[in-house]
């Protein structure tokens, strides 16, 4: 690749426009990059992210996740809210049937900046679950958003900073022309599983969700139902709409939803509530998350290639960060 000039805007190819390659995109080009962003499927977040819970739980996701997925994700919030509308910021509720409420002390001893609340607490925050549940955890610094609506709002945003978005990019294609003949500085590539013959150690976990529709509850915040294999999460959207998810199976298959994966969602769901179980089922996903063995998102560069991956179950959460560190790159190397 050609070296920039002194002066120059650096020429930005990214590969991917899912929720790592959008926030990569927006960043580099807020930094001055010119910016061109190719993705193989028909529309923004084609992928995994279009299956996102949308989450923005440094908090919650420390009781699992090793100490640097917190560090590198309590901006986070403030970033989306800065790029996209209707950000929430009513924090996250977790609580646990009462045959599991000793999950609800295990869970506190794995993480920080949350209160204790009891059943009066719960009915106060959301008062369709009164008299449903006596003890839980509430971190008020968290928030979510739809994802589905956030990748549209950021694919506006880089066209507004000048930046390009081309969909239905054939894959023998995806190295683009965008320039006519003239080769992009820096190429990001952020497509996923897809790059996984590239990647030492990249695998894909499948994930499963059920988008509900149900006009009997009314949630504010997302709910985290603990669970003894895996922790479901409940997340109010817009017109009544409820995401309910996500499995986490070792597997690259985007295969339909098994039934014992929909049977312990849906459960979860009307433990919540029994009205869920009049709720409309609008939509069932399978998505394979990209993820190393630490199952921490990584920024590698190979030559003029940045690789932004492994996003595991922290797209939203983490690709703040680690589309800062590509522009520090990008923009550290045009400085040298």
């Amino acid at each position: 690749m050609t070296k920039v000039a002194t002066g120059a805007r650096p020429r930005v190819l990214v590969r991917g426009a899912g929720v790592a390659g959008l926030t990569s995109a927006v960043t580099l080009a807020e930094r001055g990059a010119d910016v061109v962003l190719l993705e193989i499927g028909g529309r923004e977040g084609s992928g995994a992210s279009w299956m996102a819970g949308g989450m923005l739980a440094p908090w919650c996701e420390a009781e699992s996740a090793p100490p640097e997925v917190t560090r590198d994700s309590i901006e986070s919030v403030d970033w989306w809210a800065a790029h996209v509308p209707d950000v929430v910021r009513n924090g996250t509720l977790v609580l646990a049937p009462p045959r599991d409420v000793a999950d609800i002390a295990r869970f506190s001893r794995r993480t920080s900046h949350f209160d204790f609340v009891d059943g009066v607490r719960i009915a106060e925050l959301e008062p369709d679950l009164a008299g449903r549940f006596d003890k839980g955890l509430f971190f008020p610094d968290e928030g979510h958003l739809d994802p589905r609506k956030a990748l549209a709002a950021l694919r506006e945003r880089l066209i507004a900073l000048g930046g390009a978005v081309q969909v239905n990019v054939p894959a023998d294609r995806m190295a683009g022309d965008p320039w006519h003949g003239a080769r992009p500085d820096w190429v990001v590539d952020c497509t996923g599983i897809a790059a996984e013959n590239r990647l030492t150690g990249l695998r894909g976990v499948r994930g499963e969700m059920v988008l509900l529709r149900c006009h009997e509850v009314t949630l504010h915040r997302p709910v985290r139902m603990l669970h003894p294999r895996i922790p479901v999460y409940i997340v109010p959207r817009a017109d009544h709409l409820f995401m309910v998810g996500a499995t986490m199976v070792e597997s690259e298959s985007l295969a339909s939803m098994t039934l014992r994966s929909m049977v312990e969602l849906l459960t979860a769901a009307y433990v919540l509530h029994p009205a869920f179980g009049e709720a409309e089922i609008v939509e069932t996903g399978v998505g394979v998350r990209p993820a190393y063995p630490d199952n921490v998102p990584a920024v590698t560069v190979e030559g003029r290639t940045v690789f932004v991956n492994g996003m595991y179950r922290h797209g939203f959460l983490l690709s703040p960060s680690r589309a800062r560190q590509v522009g520090d790159i990008v923009f550290g190397a045009l400085a040298a």
